[in-house]
């Protein structure tokens, strides 16, 4: 069977992919990261009114001279405005964000000012019309559109759309992911297990992965390796109307391995299977109704890195987003052999040199069972079929996992 090279792939499983038109409407402290279904437009105008930007003295440019002795004749302090006007030879004290009084139209500093002894204000410096007044609707207009449809609610947004006065919003449904382990072989973390049993690991990473990528997640739990397990945990996850399904391990076609044929028992249609890339050769993508099933390696570095190049995508895709940007050109610090048919990404150690370049250190152990080398990587290194070997100094693509460490 011919590999399907990475890029081809990926292609492939995103034309499966169209973005969810669901949306639901939720309280405004409900909405953190959600992606924004419909414009937003501004149900008052901010600041409603000219307010001050400095604490100090509302006063009338026209009085700005070097022997002015302005009477004193109020305040205003934000949420408690001044009701009168402000004539010749008259100020009023005024604190940041209050609204400017009638007649007023410039701001001294408390700094610039000058208290005498009768009372009265003084000024060292002589401030132009508008000084340290933010004038009314700065900010935004009543009716204007702020935030467009699809942008992520961010802290920065929220407080925008709160400012505006709404109480709900229209956000996009949460994509609907499912995770389901198969093999007789797997356990849950502090189970018991028998000698010839492992830990289910997988689904703790690829579930972190997706929550990341804004889905919600089922875990459907370890199914066995028995046609009827499978077939009954395949039943729900479309009872559950999940938009995609992964399942994490069994998709080959060993003796055991019948995780392929249970969805083709159920009405998948097989997009394709085995990627020329390594780790994760044997991931399969195809469709069951409507929900996107993708198959990830049972290897946990394959899984993961599948993941990353393959559920990313699909999910940010799926909730209306652009993929995030993960690739940056790299700097390796030792020699790379040239590479055969497939795509290999290697694990590495990611810094910055003195200058500000990233620097990758690809780890001696490349065995893609080694968990723990993952968790130390920064990047993966990308090698593309037939690459030809690579001296130290060289540059590279490289996945970016995290931030580089301090050298």
């Amino acid at each position: 069977m011919t590999l399907l090279p990475v890029d081809a792939a990926l292609a492939r499983l995103l034309a499966l992919a169209k973005p969810i038109a669901e949306n639901e409407t939720l309280p405004l402290d409900a909405c953190a990261s959600r992606v924004l279904a419909s414009d937003l437009a501004a149900k008052l105008t901010q600041p409603p009114f000219d307010s001050s930007a400095m604490d100090g003295y509302a006063i009338r440019t026209a009085d700005a001279r070097a022997d002015a002795r302005l009477k004193l004749i109020g305040e205003s302090a934000a949420g408690h405005a001044f009701e009168g006007s402000v004539g010749s030879g008259e100020t009023v004290r005024i604190f940041t964000g209050a609204p400017v009084p009638t007649g007023a139209d410039a701001v001294l500093l408390q700094e610039d000012a000058i208290r005498h002894d009768d009372g009265t204000i003084g000024m060292n410096f002589f401030p132009e019309p508008r000084r340290h007044i933010r004038p009314q609707g700065q900010d935004f207009r009543e009716g204007e559109t702020i935030l467009k449809a699809g942008a992520v609610m961010t802290p920065p947004r929220l407080m925008v759309a709160a400012a505006m006065d709404h109480v709900t919003l229209s956000v996009r449904r949460r994509t609907r992911v499912g995770l389901l382990a198969t093999g007789d072989e797997l356990v849950r973390p502090g189970e018991p297990r028998a000698a010839s049993q492992i830990i289910a690991s997988n689904t703790f990473a690829v579930a972190a992965l997706s929550r990341d990528c804004g889905a919600d997640v089922t875990d459907l739990g370890i199914a066995r390796d028995t046609m009827e397990d499978l077939a009954a945990r395949i039943a729900s996850a479309r009872a559950a109307k999940l938009d995609v399904l992964v399942t994490l391990g069994g998709a080959s076609v060993g003796d055991h391995d019948l995780v392929q044929k249970a969805l083709k028992d159920a009405g998948m249609q097989l997009d394709f299977w085995q990627i020329a890339m390594r780790p994760g050769k044997p991931l399969m993508v195809g469709s069951l109704g409507d929900m996107i099933v993708i198959g990830l390696p049972g290897n946990p570095v394959s899984s993961l890195v599948c993941s990353l190049l393959f559920l990313e995508p699909v999910l940010a895709k799926l909730a209306g987003l652009a993929a995030p940007k993960r690739e940056a050109e790299v700097i390796v610090s030792r020699a790379l052999g040239e590479n055969d048919k497939r795509r290999d990404h290697l694990r590495a150690k990611l810094t910055r040199d003195d200058l500000g370049r990233l620097i990758a250190e690809p780890f001696d152990k490349q065995d893609s069972s080694m968990m723990n080398v993952l968790a130390q990587a920064g990047c993966l290194v990308i090698r593309e079929p037939f690459a030809p070997s690579l001296a130290a100094g060289g540059t590279a693509s490289a996945i970016i996992l995290r931030e580089p460490e301090t050298p």
